[in-house]
């Protein structure tokens, strides 16, 4: 057991020694969770706010310090001051050391992994490209965001399902196919992937404007898709597998993979099941030539299922997805990584669900994430202010080989250490703030390798390692723990000895960027550590010491830019 565990344990049960017949005390799970480190380290390693006990024991938050410390017995574990309500822990330095560095051995590669999703199935719906389309920096955030919570819950001992919810249908296949008969040939596309069928679709425009009735051709092609027609669905489904060729290049390039491609049109004949089901519930209402269910009582629009032509809408088929993955894959939960703008249309169809009597529709979660614009520029597809997703990591990896040619001109492995060092700001940049915050992607921030960037930590890795190079084995030596009494060692290991409770948070919140967040805080310690202590110098049983400490904070940064989808060089 680590330290602040039995820290917590030993709080919780103290408040029951003193308070023997209170109820609403805090478990020690729950106490864990409220224990904070204070601004500053005269304050403490460690503080308990009491101002969650003053309704549950009637009493001022000051008093009940007052009466905790009174009663406080394990001063070999931590001593322990009341200041203004906070219960201040000191801890024996030493026994930290020994305690938090046993359990960051203990785990090793796998520290803070555990079985806590043990036989509970997590679907993520994330990236969701739409066909005939390139892949662009707006897809960015659903990409990552999700790619990283299906690490997250992974290494929590989940079975994860990654579903690439693909965006291919509609009529502008009709009309896609309509443009491919009247003037593409299959060498063009083949050659031209989807930038020969945008081309293709940009024309069909052009054309229609002239002549309107190519509307309704394109029209009646994206009938014959509804229909199965053979030389329809032959050209719509090689259209996809082209999207897909262009795609798999850029996923390749972030290490991103899915279990499932089941698209919109994977549902074309598991919609008339829901609509009828609907129906039969007395939940479909005539609107205008619409069918709709009602929500007025839920505060929301009307959810439109069957438009006045007879066609279903994306509610539709979000309903009868989310139906399928139940009877498919039994999931305790299913996450929606989309962007804030569909906030409403989740919450319609998850109340629609509840509406339908399904107990599961509670553990449908949208997921929301903010805008990103580039260099200060929002993004427009209709005002051709568009950055290709490809466009900007080959930058990326392009710029950084510039930087490390300048700054690490004798590095023997520069494109690989320029392809992770360029991939992992752009990665690093999406996920460094809350998911629900707009992100401006500059250059100049994403690849500073001093401030609070990917290359930063990345670099940090890199001098552990270096470190690590140099002190050669010292696996015969005991370590002196002693040695790591230090504020600046001691810091470290607070952050480090909390890095499980960060994983299990970052999946409860669903905010891959609290790990971000963690990775960043324990690289700056290390690297105040490192400037600090010289970490090889002194008797070998305390150089071991501060060697292991390294070999530790290497681990978990690498462990952590791993959970969000960024590689970790190990020269640099």
């Amino acid at each position: 057991m680590d330290t602040i565990t039995r820290l917590s344990a030993l709080l919780a049960d103290c408040m029951k020694t003193v308070w023997p017949e209170a109820e609403g005390l805090p478990a020690a799970e729950e106490i864990r969770g409220l224990l904070a480190v204070p601004p500053d380290p005269a304050l403490g390693d460690y503080a308990f706010p009491c101002f969650r006990l003053a309704k549950p024991l009637r009493t001022a938050p000051p008093k009940i310090a007052e009466a905790v410390c009174s009663a406080w017995t394990h001063g070999d574990l931590a001593s322990v001051q009341p200041v203004n309500g906070y219960l201040n822990f000191f801890l024996n330095r030493e026994n930290f050391a020994a305690e938090t560095m046993a359990a960051l051995q203990q785990g090793g590669d796998r520290y803070g992994a555990s079985d806590l999703g043990a036989g509970k199935t997590i679907c993520l719906d994330y990236s969701s490209i739409n066909i005939a389309k390139r892949f662009h920096i707006g897809h960015l955030s659903t990409t990552m965001i999700g790619h990283s919570l299906k690490r997250i819950f992974d290494y929590l001992g989940y079975t994860t399902v990654g579903i690439n919810h693909l965006g291919d249908w509609g009529t502008q296949f009709g009309k896609m196919i309509c443009a491919y008969k009247k003037w593409g040939t299959k060498e063009q596309v083949e050659q031209g992937g989807v930038d020969a069928m945008t081309e293709l679709y940009v024309r069909f425009h052009k054309e229609a404007e002239a002549d309107p009735s190519l509307e309704d051709e394109g029209r009646a092609w994206f009938k014959k898709i509804e229909d199965g027609d053979p030389e329809a669905m032959e050209i719509f489904t090689w259209f996809k597998d082209v999207t897909l060729k262009d795609a798999a290049k850029v996923y390749e390039k972030l290490d991103v993979t899915f279990d499932s491609y089941a698209g919109e049109s994977f549902y074309n004949d598991k919609m008339e099941p829901v609509i009828r089901e609907l129906r039969e519930k007395g939940l479909l209402v005539q609107s205008q030539g619409a069918w709709v269910v009602d929500l007025e009582e839920d505060h929301m629009p009307p959810c439109l299922i069957v438009k006045s032509d007879g066609a279903t809408i994306y509610a539709t088929r979000d309903l009868a997805a989310a139906i399928y993955r139940q009877n498919t894959y039994h999931f305790d939960k299913c996450l929606y990584v989309v962007a804030y703008q569909q906030d409403l249309h989740f919450r319609q169809v998850f109340r629609v669900l509840e509406k339908m009597g399904y107990p599961w529709a509670k553990d449908c979660v949208h997921v929301a994430f903010g805008m990103i614009s580039f260099e200060g520029e929002a993004l427009s597809t209709r005002k051709g202010n568009v950055v290709h997703l490809e466009d900007l990591l080959d930058q990326a990896v392009a710029k950084a080989r510039e930087i490390i040619e300048e700054k690490s001109p004798n590095l023997e492995n520069k494109d690989e250490v320029a392809r992770q060092v360029g991939i992992g700001a752009v990665i690093y940049t999406d996920l460094s703030n809350n998911r629900i915050k707009d992100i401006d992607f500059r250059w100049d921030r994403a690849l500073n390798f001093d401030g609070e960037s990917g290359p930063y930590v990345q670099y940090t890795h890199a001098r552990c390692c270096s470190v690590l190079r140099k002190a050669g084995d010292l696996s015969g030596v005991s370590p002196d723990w002693s040695a790591l009494t230090d504020d600046e060692a001691q810091a470290l290991l607070r952050l480090l000895s909390r890095f499980p409770d960060v994983i299990r948070d970052a999946a409860d919140k669903y905010e891959p960027s609290m790990i971000t967040r963690a990775v960043t805080d324990i690289a700056q310690a290390y690297n105040k550590y490192y400037y600090e202590h010289r970490i090889l110098d002194g008797e070998p049983a305390q150089a071991a010491a501060r060697v292991a400490l390294t070999d530790a904070v290497r681990r978990v940064i690498r462990t952590g830019l791993w959970l969000i989808g960024i590689e970790a060089p190990e020269r640099m």
